[in-house]
C-alpha cells in the first residue's frame, strides 16, 4: 500500500469553535464562583507550553507512564485474551508513547495493524501518522479529527475485529467523578467483548508532590494558565491584564483532585468587547480554570466496575507514582 492508501483522516466540526469559546467565556465568567473550561489551554502557545511542562522536574506524570510502558509493554499486550487488530486512541497527540504497543504488537505476532487515533488537531494527525507510517509499513491509519464523542459514535459504524482502546496519559483526571463514568460508559458502548481498555491513572500522593507538579519554580505552570486570558485578549478583544493575576494550584484531599485557578491580585473590572460584557474582580477573588483528579486502586477498581469494566492487572513507575490500568469489557 502507498502512505495515501494507508491514512484517511475524517474531519468533524469541533466544540473549539469561535462561537462556542466566546458562549463559555460569557457563561463561565458569569457565574459563581468564575469558571473557564480547560480544554480552551490548548491554542498554539498553549500547546507549547503544555510540552515544556511534561518536561520539567517536578512534572512526573509524563516521565512515570513513559517509564511505565518502556518496562512494561510486552507484559500489558500478552495479558490481553485476544491479540487486537485495532489500536483506537483517544487524545492521540504526537503517539510517541503509543509507539511502544506497536512495537509489542508486532514483536507478539501482529503482522498488520489497524491505528484509528483521535485528537482535535488534524494538523497533529497527520504529522504524527506520516511519521507513524514511516517508521511501520503494515500500519493502516483511520484518524478522526473530532471530539471524542463524535469519533466514538461513528467509529462504531465503522469498526471491524478486536480492540485495544488507549487513553494515555492522565487525562482522565480532568474529569470530574460524574463526567469520568459517562466518558468511560461511552467508551464501554464502542466496545465488544474481548476489547479492552489502557488507562493512564495517576494516583494520590503528598500534598507537597501534587502541588509541586502544578505549580513549578521555573513558572511555566503558571504561564499555561494565564495564558487563557492572553487567548481571551486576542479572540475575544479583552483587556485582561495578565499581571494582575496569579496561577494558585491547591491540592484538595477531601475531593482528592489538584484545583487550578487565576487569582485577581487586585480589585478590577475587565472589559470583553466582543461580547459586550464588562466582569467585575474583588481582591484575591478566583476564576476555576482545571481540576485533575487523582485515585487510589479500590477507586480505579469501582470506576472500572460501574461503568462496564473490570480490572485485570496495573501497572507502576518504580516510585508508584503513576499507574497504567488495563480493563476487560465484561
Amino acid at each position: 500500500m502507498t502512505p495515501t492508501t494507508q491514512l484517511r483522516i475524517h474531519r468533524s466540526a469541533t466544540s473549539e469553535s469561535t462561537q462556542a469559546f466566546a458562549d463559555d467565556v460569557r457563561r463561565g465568567l458569569s457565574a459563581h464562583p468564575k469558571n473557564l473550561p480547560p480544554k480552551y489551554f490548548y491554542d498554539p502557545l498553549g500547546s507549547q507550553l503544555f510540552e515544556a511542562i511534561c518536561l520539567l522536574p517536578e512534572y512526573y506524570l509524563t516521565r512515570a507512564e513513559d517509564e511505565i510502558l518502556a518496562v512494561h509493554s510486552e507484559e500489558i499486550i500478552g495479558s490481553l485474551d485476544i491479540l487486537p487488530e485495532t489500536l483506537l486512541e483517544l487524545g492521540s497527540g504526537s503517539a510517541a508513547k503509543t509507539r511502544r504497543l506497536i512495537d509489542a504488537l508486532f514483536r507478539q505476532g501482529r503482522s498488520t495493524l489497524r491505528y484509528v487515533p483521535v485528537d482535535i488537531s488534524a494538523t497533529a494527525l497527520e504529522r504524527s501518522a506520516r511519521e507513524l507510517l514511516g517508521k511501520y509499513p503494515t500500519l493502516r491509519i483511520e484518524a478522526y479529527a473530532s471530539d471524542y464523542d463524535t469519533a466514538l459514535v461513528r467509529w462504531r459504524t465503522e469498526r471491524d475485529g478486536s480492540t485495544l482502546a488507549l487513553f494515555l496519559g492522565s487525562n482522565i483526571g480532568n474529569f470530574d467523578r460524574d463526567e469520568a463514568d459517562r466518558f468511560l460508559r461511552s467508551v464501554r458502548h464502542a466496545l465488544r467483548r474481548g476489547d479492552a481498555l489502557l488507562i493512564g491513572i495517576d494516583l494520590k500522593k503528598s500534598r507537597t508532590l501534587l502541588e509541586a507538579a502544578y505549580d513549578d519554580a521555573l513558572g511555566v505552570t503558571a504561564a499555561f494558565n494565564l495564558n487563557l486570558l492572553v487567548r481571551i485578549n486576542r479572540e475575544l478583544n479583552a483587556d485582561f491584564d495578565p499581571r494582575a493575576f496569579r496561577h494558585v494550584a491547591i491540592y484538595n484531599q477531601d475531593r482528592g483532585r489538584v484545583e487550578l485557578y487565576l487569582e485577581s491580585a487586585r480589585a478590577q473590572r475587565v472589559r470583553i468587547a466582543a461580547l459586550g460584557l464588562e466582569v467585575a474582580f474583588a481582591c484575591g477573588e478566583r476564576i476555576h480554570t482545571e481540576n485533575s483528579y487523582k485515585y487510589d486502586l479500590d477507586e480505579i477498581s469501582e470506576l472500572a466496575r460501574r461503568n462496564g469494566f473490570e480490572r485485570r492487572a496495573t501497572w507502576f513507575d518504580r516510585q508508584r507514582f503513576f499507574s497504567s490500568n488495563l480493563l476487560l469489557v465484561t
